[in-house]
Formats: C-alpha cells, structure tokens, sequence
C-alpha cells in the first residue's frame, strides 16, 4: 500500500506516521508514505498557495493551480482514488478503511483555509472523508487518522495476522 499524502505541512505529517506500528511498517517495506508539499508548485514567486474565496466573505482558499499540479505530479495519467478530508464528508467507519486498504495506491489531500478551489476538487476528488463533526485547522491530523486505520488493514503491518480480525469493530461489534 502507497499513500501519497498532498499537504502543506509534510514534515508534520511525517512525524506523526514514521513512529510506532506505521512507522515500523515503512520500514519494512509494507506501507509508503509520499509526501508531497502543495507549496512546491505554485507559481507565485513568494510560494503563496492562498487565495480569496471567487464569490467574496471571509476566509482565504487554498488556489487551483498548485494543487492540481501536485495532484497531477502524483497521477500523471493514471486514475487514483484521491480522499478529500473535509467535516463536510462522508463519516469514516472501519467498513470504510477496509474499502481503502483493497486500494494500491492512494492520494490524501489535505486542505487549509476555508478549504480548496471547488473547481480542482471536482476534477480530481473520489471520495470526501469526515473524521468527525468538528473543524480542524488543517486536513494533516484527518489524513494520518486514515493512514493508520488503513495501514493497520494491510497484511504483515500487524505482528499477528489475527489481530485486526479480532478487534472491537470486528463483526460490527461496536
């Protein structure tokens, strides 16, 4: 399983992921991580990523351009499930990140501000994903919440092949 996870804040994300089970399953090989910073391919010379929002209000949204162009560097031309993490998605269940870990490869984007460009998420977009009814001030924490409920799914992260079958969410449970 490969995450590539668009953010602006990639060493955040990478700190919190490259420790404890997910981090020991990076290191084995099982799970990779690509972070990939958003900033990096903005064309304004000061690496502004921000913009105001088309219809006016508050807030600034993070622009089009850079974050296509980082989606793309991921893409290229091949169709990849891409997680938009956003209060207004669909909840994320245990049913939901076993539906991500038949994936190979996945891409998380992760939105700042008001949010993002409606234009770049409806061009790019499979699935809108809630991590619960609250605002927080970025998508990093959404993303690496769905990284180790993901990565936990993926055969040899877990020391015991029966762990995963034996937890809480197992057999609806909870």
């Amino acid at each position: 399983m490969r995450f590539h996870i668009l953010t602006l804040f990639p060493d955040m994300v990478r700190q919190g992921l490259e420790t404890s089970i997910i981090g020991r399953a990076v290191d084995k090989g099982l799970i990779g991580l690509n972070m990939i910073n958003i900033r990096d391919f903005t064309r304004e010379k000061h690496g502004r990523v921000d913009d105001y929002t088309y219809g006016g209000g508050a807030g600034m949204l993070m622009q089009a351009q850079p974050v296509f162009d980082a989606w793309s560097s991921v893409c290229g031309s091949r169709p990849l499930r891409t997680i938009y993490v956003t209060p207004q998605g669909e909840p994320f269940t245990q049913k939901k990140a076993r539906e991500f870990a038949k994936e190979e490869e996945l891409i998380i984007l992760c939105g700042h501000y008001e949010g993002i460009d409606e234009r770049v998420l409806e061009e790019t977009v499979t699935d809108r994903i809630s991590i619960g009814d609250y605002i927080l001030t970025g998508g990093e924490l959404a993303a690496m919440v769905i990284v180790d409920a993901v990565g936990r799914l993926v055969p040899g992260v877990l020391g015991n092949e029966t762990s995963a079958d034996t937890e809480s969410f197992h057999g609806d449970l909870l």
